[in-house]
């Protein structure tokens, strides 16, 4: 799947950019794209990496002119003190600063000073350095939020100290952006591109690194990363093939991959349908291996997102807009998407529906869907890997005991096969509705009932079993 025609678009978009995208959706790839293709010390591969691509039969002028450094903040550790923390982002900046003086040793005049202490020193040892070259540089920075999301919401609590010192006037991550801020300033820094999940880090270094323009929600951009239906069906036709399988199995496949991994749209401006390309590849990869579809959809790289829903149900209103969500009746609608929030603003009561609703389609675990006739925006749970995010978290949060759960799942067996509901019943009033609160209660309503049994029975290896009678 050819991207590279979106590179002279980013070209144009402007010298600090920032691009949203939920995890697991290839925004490392697309780093590594923009890397081999401006890295000057790639320039001899440029026509075996690009030749026969979009790019390649059309290049910009700016292609191997600038010297490239990579920052992944997905590594970086967020656990420990708040020292700890500071230190694993120092050693990451310091390692890539001296992977990057290795990459360009033979263009040095000066001596670039590495401070195991201060990796803000180191980079701006770096900048000296590269001004006295013919090249300016290209900063790349993976997950720039990756490990302030961990520190927020990691362990499924709303203990937002840390994360607020580290974002503090003091804090080392803002001194850090205010320094490649300050070096974009004709001190030989001359773009940046920032990946991410969501736009609230980035809000809350506010004056640190305020240059950055936002160019996720840009129809142009929709596709930038993920899949679109007529690429799947071109790959699919080839596994399909090799495997020897009939047009209703192909046709199968690529249904059960609609309802699993498709309808994520990022931007209000354009109504094309992205799949998610991390699910897409284990679906086919695990297809051409055996010539038979996977028994779990769900790759186990992405259950991790399970932790986000804990933490924002725990937020004001939180678990009433999950349970909407999964309910989609009313559905969940905005005037505005919130680009631009802090934390501080999605913990307040007034306003936190917008800042809810907004990162949870940050987070992947939202997409849009079109208007109302009152032209506001309208959200939905994507498909039904998500939709599974959801039930579990809500199952676990209304029965926190294994034995519970695993009772109630042989009681939903038994339905499934004799179409008994009766035991079902029993179980919920008396076990299931006796864990609500008072808020529960006082908000019950017949959804409230079809919540519950919806997570009771939910079971995606059933859909597959007989995709035309979704569980």
């Amino acid at each position: 799947v050819d991207r590279t025609s979106h590179i002279r678009l980013i070209e144009e978009a402007g010298h600090q950019l920032l691009f949203l995208r939920p995890r697991r959706f290839g925004k490392s790839l697309l780093l590594s794209m923009l890397e081999n293709y401006y890295d000057v010390a790639k320039a001899d591969e440029f026509d075996k990496l690009f030749g026969e691509l979009a790019i390649g039969k059309n290049p910009t002028p700016l292609h191997n002119q600038y010297l490239v450094m990579k920052w992944d903040f997905s590594v970086i550790n967020a656990q420990g003190t708040l020292e700890d923390i500071k230190d694993s982002i120092h050693n990451h900046i310091n390692n890539s600063i001296e992977a990057f003086v290795d990459c360009y040793q033979h263009l040095w005049q000066y001596q670039i000073k590495i401070n195991p202490q201060d990796a803000v020193s180191s980079f701006e040892s770096a900048l000296i350095a590269i001004k006295q070259t013919p090249y300016h540089l290209y900063l790349l920075i993976d997950e720039y939020d990756n490990f302030a999301n961990e520190l927020m919401m990691g362990r499924s609590e709303i203990n937002p100290e840390r994360y607020k010192a580290l974002t503090s006037t003091e804090g080392s991550l803002k001194t850090l952006f205010k320094t490649v801020k300050s070096a974009s300033g004709g001190r030989g820094l001359e773009r940046v591109f920032l990946t991410g999940a969501s736009p609230i880090l980035m809000s809350d270094m506010t004056t640190a690194y305020n240059i950055a323009e936002n160019i996720y929600l840009k129809p142009y951009f929709n596709d930038l990363c993920g899949f679109k239906e007529p690429e799947i069906q071109a790959v699919l036709n080839q596994v399909v093939a090799e495997c020897k399988l009939s047009p209703e199995e192909g046709k199968e496949a690529l249904k059960l991959m609609q309802a699993f991994y498709n309808a994520y749209c990022f931007s209000d401006m354009d109504n094309e349908l992205i799949y998610n390309p991390t699910l897409t590849l284990y679906f086919l990869k695990h297809l051409q291996q055996h010539c038979q579809f996977p028994r779990q959809m769900l790759d186990d790289n992405l259950t991790m997102d399970l932790n986000k829903l804990f933490y924002l149900s725990r937020l004001p209103n939180g678990r009433a807009i999950i349970k909407q969500a999964l309910n989609g009746t009313p559905p969940l609608t905005l005037s505005l998407l919130a680009n631009r929030f802090g934390l501080e603003q999605m913990l307040k009561n007034t306003q936190s529906n917008q800042f809810i609703i907004s990162l949870l389609y940050y987070l992947g675990i939202l997409t849009l869907d079109g208007e109302t006739e009152l032209r506001q925006l309208r959200f939905k749970i994507p498909n039904l890997v998500v939709q599974k995010l959801y039930v579990e978290h809500l199952f676990e949060m209304l029965l926190p005991q294994d034995t519970k759960r695993e009772e109630v799942r042989l009681l939903a067996e038994e339905f499934y096969q004799s179409g008994e509901l009766q035991p079902i019943c029993d179980f919920m009033t008396k076990r299931y509705f006796k864990v609500f609160d008072n808020r529960d209660y006082k908000e019950v309503n017949e959804l409230t009932i079809k919540t519950a049994f919806l997570t009771v029975l939910f079971n995606d290896a059933w859909y597959m079993m007989d995709s035309e009678t979704p569980a």
